[in-house]
């Protein structure tokens, strides 16, 4: 397979994004991917392969990662404004068709309100490891559990976060964050890798900024005085839990959700009554899977997206 590097302008910001398609006569379905913290389009490497033999395959990297723009107003990062914002890239990529979203993580954030309002671009939506907003959000208030695995958002959106990040090679990023189930996945040269996708300047200030423009988010259970938290860098954002308000994203679109159970980042109660916001749902499970699922079983992760694509049609 051969990947093609492409940029394109939306609303003055250039994202960068790769793409591949087999040679056809007829027009292809477009799967358009999108990645997560902290990761670029080559999380998708092994999808882009298999899928690129039969559809055209497209992975930006999000903007404020790697390759693309990086805007340095924190307003861009909005959740209603990303979700505007990449639904102008799908139209500006296929403009003559939906096309089936795939995303993972900060990709699936942006993912699931883009489905609920802005369904027209799309023809189905697949999720891996990335909370559904409105589970999410009534597990942090009543889950425990959750708010201890959401903790390390308290990190990134501190004052000190940049240099968290940065210190020692990225050593919070490699230590903390990209843990696998299977240690062997992310070897000395894929971590090598990302370490050069972390490195773009202005990198680590975009991908934070995802988390900076969070709306809520539930203060730690140890955290009594949020206003004298000098480590949290807007007390409107941290919220008691009785502020916490569960947004209403409803998806009628074919949904299939592939969850590996061993998050680190999300219980598993995530999935309890995800059928109420998304009634046209399969969800399967992987129980010896991190977050990191597209890593970790990508063969088992391609059949199931391609038995969803072949049976929905």
């Amino acid at each position: 397979m051969s990947l093609a590097h492409h940029y394109i302008d939306v609303d003055g910001v250039n994202i960068h994004y790769v793409e591949s398609s087999p040679q056809a006569s007829q027009p292809i379905e477009t799967l358009v991917f999108l990645h997560g913290f902290p990761e670029y389009w080559g999380t998708w490497r092994k999808q882009l392969a298999f899928f690129g033999q039969q559809y055209r395959v497209i992975a930006p990297d999000l903007p404020g990662y790697h390759l693309s723009d990086k805007p340095t107003d924190a307003a861009f990062y909005a959740v209603p404004n990303l979700i505007g914002f990449m639904g102008k890239f799908i139209g500006a990529i296929s403009p003559n068709h939906p096309v089936t979203l795939i995303a993972h993580d900060w990709g699936g954030a942006i993912a699931w309100p883009l489905a609920a309002f802005n369904a027209s671009l799309l023809t189905r939506l697949v999720i891996l490891n990335a909370a559904h907003p409105s589970t999410f959000t009534r597990e942090m208030i009543n889950n425990s559990n959750q708010r201890s695995k959401s903790a390390y958002i308290h990190e990134l959106i501190g004052a000190e976060a940049e240099n968290l990040l940065t210190q020692d090679d990225y050593r919070y990023l490699v230590d903390k964050i990209m843990q696998s189930q299977q240690p062997a996945i992310f070897t000395p040269d894929v971590l090598d890798a990302y370490r050069q996708v972390w490195r773009q300047p202005g990198a680590i200030n975009g991908m934070l900024q995802y988390y900076r423009a969070m709306p809520q988010l539930a203060r730690n259970d140890t955290q009594t005085d949020v206003k004298h938290d000098t480590n949290v860098s807007s007390c409107d954002q941290v919220k008691h839990t009785s502020e916490l308000k569960i947004p209403n994203i409803r998806i009628n679109l074919p949904t299939l959700v592939l969850w590996g159970e061993q998050d680190l980042a999300f219980v598993n109660e995530n999935l309890d009554g995800l059928i109420e916001y998304v009634p046209n749902c399969t969800i399967k499970r992987f129980s010896q899977t991190s977050h990191w699922i597209q890593h970790e079983r990508p063969n088992e992760v391609n059949k199931a997206i391609s038995d969803f694509l072949t049976s929905i049609q």
